[in-house]
């Protein structure tokens, strides 16, 4: 069990962070924000695909005009990102946006900040402070030598600061950097010295093949460590691909039961069929059906396959010309190789009914579970063999 780290709750719209609140999933769109139609469409999108947030860019007066229709329709809470100007804030508050991102030392008139914090707490309206490596002051820079997670602490501290003297505390705080232990660092050290929520992410994470990781190892240290109560997986790719390592993470730390968790051999000589075409086959079928959280298992042989998959709710174990089919723990039959996926389909939709009878499961998620710890009583499975 993973002790999360105690830290104060604030709500970006109807999402809970901090405290006791599930762990959130930001993305950001990449569209120009003044084309609304094609800023909404993005916005829909990451929503499906599990973002509990969408941030939007707001570098322009147009992009601070689209905001009210793109609130209004977003259907997921709308955080607008600003860089300097104290107008295109106020516009961005004004448009009823649920969460605000900026450094409040980008503006450098004090009057400025107050303005901003004192709109923003008459509407409720939260602030993350974003402190990235690549855009610390020169001071700080200079003071430490390169953007270290000593400087970058240093900044979200002096940043804080500034809304709090406003009696501003709806914060949440990032401290991002391209150095994953840069990063480990930097959050480890903050989540000592304050109890303010934090939002987890290596910047500039890099391509789909390198990003992932670099944002599973940063990510996924500091949640095992109980730190961290939102993340952005920020990566060169789609920004769908963000929103699904997102969810992959948390659900390889148990902190998501959402879906369906594959869980398949790498192959190996013992393997009687082509593995990763198996394996590929049921997670594109199975991306399509509507399971509650479940376990299901693809594996190369009847050697060790099933006992390697023990836990799983539903799966097969490969053989020369058929299959072990097996669920719950429990041996189902033996199925030949063209019939594996369609009968591992329908023991899925059948395992789905059971595990949706035994507890309330709203959205695809299960919310309160009869018998806690069903999968860590699952009965041995008995090999027994083929029949004769």
């Amino acid at each position: 069990m993973i002790k999360r780290r105690k830290s104060r709750q604030i709500r970006v719209g109807g999402v809970a962070i901090g405290g006791d609140a599930p762990i959130s999933i930001q993305s950001m769109t990449t569209t120009k924000t003044d084309d609304v139609d094609a800023t909404l469409v993005q916005v829909h999108e990451l929503a499906t695909q599990g973002a509990d947030i969408v941030r939007v860019a707001v570098p322009h007066e147009a992009d601070a005009r689209a905001l009210p229709a793109i609130v209004r329709d977003g259907g997921v809470p709308i955080i607008a990102d600003i860089h300097f100007s104290v107008r295109l804030a106020m516009m961005a508050l004004e448009a009823g946006v649920h969460g605000l991102r900026l450094n409040p030392g980008n503006m450098r008139n004090p009057k400025h900040i107050k303005e901003v914090a004192e709109s923003a707490r008459q509407r409720g309206i939260p602030i993350r402070i974003g402190v990235n490596a690549g855009s610390l002051d020169r001071k700080l820079v200079a003071k430490y030598g390169r953007p270290t997670s000593d400087a970058l602490v240093e900044s979200a501290l002096y940043e804080m600061s500034l809304l709090q003297e406003h009696g501003f505390d709806d914060i949440k705080v990032s401290v991002k950097h391209q150095n994953v232990p840069e990063m480990i660092a930097a959050y480890r050290s903050l989540a000592d010295k304050t109890d303010v929520p934090l939002h987890l992410g290596v910047t500039e994470a890099g391509t789909l093949k390198q990003g992932v990781i670099k944002s599973a190892i940063g990510i996924g240290t500091l949640l095992a460590e109980g730190i961290g109560d939102t993340i952005r997986v920020s990566l060169t790719a789609d920004s769908v691909e963000e929103v699904k390592a997102g969810k992959q993470i948390l659900k390889s730390l148990g902190l998501r039961e959402e879906g369906f968790d594959l869980v398949a051999c790498p192959s190996c000589g013992r393997a009687e069929l082509d593995v990763f075409a198996l394996a590929d086959e049921v997670e594109a079928r199975i991306e399509k059906m509507d399971l509650p959280p479940m376990q299901i298992a693809v594996m190369g042989c009847e050697v060790n396959g099933p006992g390697e998959a023990r836990d799983a709710d539903i799966g097969i174990a490969a053989g020369p010309g058929r299959g072990l089919l097996f669920a719950k723990g429990k041996q189902i039959g033996w199925v030949p190789h063209d019939k594996l996926v369609d009968a591992l389909l329908e023991a899925a939709e059948r395992i789905a009914g059971e595990i949706r009878a035994e507890g309330d499961v709203v959205d695809g998620k299960v919310s309160v579970v009869k018998g806690a710890g069903r999968r860590n009583a699952l009965l041995p499975i008995s090999m027994g063999g083929p029949p004769g």
